[in-house]
């Protein structure tokens, strides 16, 4: 049965992984590209995070294997790579998000691929491939929960992200239909993760568990294990589970619908739009939460256009979506993680910098006492609207009692202000600089940029080997 006729998601969205021709636009395969080198970057500095080594310590004994576990010399099975090399994605908070589905997309999706792709001996041209079936799966999946499966507090990169890892991992291993539905079926019993972690060692882990959910999950319909077909959309399926008994209520009253969110399930064109040209992602400027961004670039743009500094200001109002300042719990953050989802932090490094760089998450710089100093000059006007409804309004109050106004619909890194290649290439050197060496880097760089030409995923991997210092 086709995809177009099928109504069950399971089903629908199997029978689109196996039959779905891998005839995608350049201008799409450019995009996943892009999202590997992001994702890439980011993972090289996280890979010597202290939360990464923690999770590596405890896995390093369960099992060797084919593929690289980044920056640790080692080599062992594929879900324990991708568990840790998800985590070193994730781990600084400066990758992508994925709006149809909320989540961190590329931490959890690339991981796993690369992982799979090393025991697989897959070609570079189907790691693309594959990123982009489970980017399209792991959305229409979120689609059918969100917004409020996010918004009542799941972390939708543990949860949808297992599933759009088991859809990546399904395409890149050629299951058939009904493995590739069972694959999606087995992955929701992996799938979990509250937003409560936000702030602590375990939140960064989350899509390291997701990416090796998706590898187990499409590893064990490969082997005929069979799962229901009632775990997305039924009375006991993760829409009811994962938003609540009043599910149907608030999905028949949706009133706006943000980023395709419907809260139903698209069977019946499962690949129309293609998410990652009609979504697209957001790639990250500041290394900190997304839902801080949008205030970021705002107050950056009044800074560099009325030319104040922290001396001039005596407040900042901030009006954002509700949704956006739940994630931004830390008001007087105490810690590197606290820090990454704190407004007041993200705007009072601005303030005295201009920029939010990784170096401002290290070496307690938090605590600074010029930057604490800032904090009471911040003002929260939380409003109830979806993001995609209500701009991030930012206005600045100076001492001598002029105001300043901008806002913001769209951070830069996403679709409507996406990277140029040098942008991109910048936050590659910035973030690889320091940990790899120049022949290192230079290897990494050339293998990714050839990446969909790559016979096997041994070149990207090599330099990413380590040990990294």
């Amino acid at each position: 049965m086709s995809a177009a006729m099928e109504t069950n998601p399971v089903s629908a969205f199997g029978d689109w992984l196996a039959a779905t021709p891998a005839a995608w636009s350049a201008e799409a395969r450019d995009a996943a590209r892009a999202a590997f080198v992001d994702t890439i970057a980011v993972s090289v500095p996280g890979a010597v995070h202290p939360v990464t080594a923690k999770v590596y310590d405890a896995v390093r004994d369960w099992g060797a294997g084919p593929s690289t576990v980044i920056g640790t010399g080692a080599r062992m099975a594929a879900p324990w790579a991708a568990l840790v090399n998800g985590t070193a994605a994730h781990a600084l908070d400066f990758d992508d998000n994925f709006d149809p589905a909320k989540a961190h997309a590329s931490a959890v999706l690339v991981p796993a691929i690369l992982a799979l792709a090393e025991q697989e001996g897959s070609p570079g041209a189907a790691c693309i491939d594959a990123y982009i079936a489970g980017l399209q799966i792991l959305g229409r999946a979120g689609q059918g929960v969100n917004p409020y499966h996010r918004n009542r507090g799941w972390h939708a990169t543990a949860t949808m992200g297992a599933i759009g890892a088991a859809a990546a991992c399904a395409r890149l291993l050629g299951l058939d239909a009904a493995q590739a539905a069972h694959a999606l079926s087995i992955a929701t019993s992996m799938a979990g993760g509250f937003m409560s972690q936000f702030g602590t060692d375990t939140k960064p882990v989350h899509a390291g568990l997701a990416a090796k959910a998706g590898i187990v999950a499409s590893g064990l319909a490969r082997s005929g294990l069979a799962a229901g077909l009632g775990t997305f959309d039924g009375p006991t399926g993760l829409n009811r589970l994962m938003v609540g008994p009043d599910y149907e209520t608030l999905r028949d009253n949706l009133v706006t619908i943000d980023h395709g969110q419907t809260m139903r399930f698209e069977t019946a064109t499962v690949g129309e739009p293609l998410l990652i040209l009609s979504s697209g992602l957001k790639a990250k400027r500041f290394p900190n939460c997304g839902s801080c961004h949008r205030a970021m670039d705002g107050l950056q743009a009044l800074i560099g256009e009325r030319g104040f500094g922290a001396a001039d200001v005596a407040a900042i109002d901030v009006r954002a979506p509700l949704s956006h300042l739940n994630n931004l719990m830390y008001t007087d953050p105490r810690d590197a993680a606290q820090a990454k989802f704190s407004l007041e932090y993200a705007l009072a490094v601005l303030l005295l910098s201009g920029n939010c760089t990784l170096a401002d998450f290290e070496d307690e710089a938090w605590m600074r006492p010029e930057v604490r100093a800032l904090y009471p000059l911040v003002h929260r006007h939380p409003v109830d609207l979806p993001e995609g409804a209500f701009p991030t309004e930012v206005e600045v109050t100076l001492t001598d009692g002029r105001r300043f106004a901008t806002a913001v619909s769209m951070p830069a890194g996403s679709i409507a202000a996406p990277f140029t290649e040098a942008q991109l290439w910048g936050k590659f050197d910035g973030c690889v600089s320091g940990v790899l060496a120049a022949d290192a880097r230079n290897a990494l760089r050339g293998a990714l940029e050839s990446l969909p030409d790559l016979a096997t995923a041994a070149p990207l991997m090599a330099p990413l080997k380590g040990p990294f210092a």
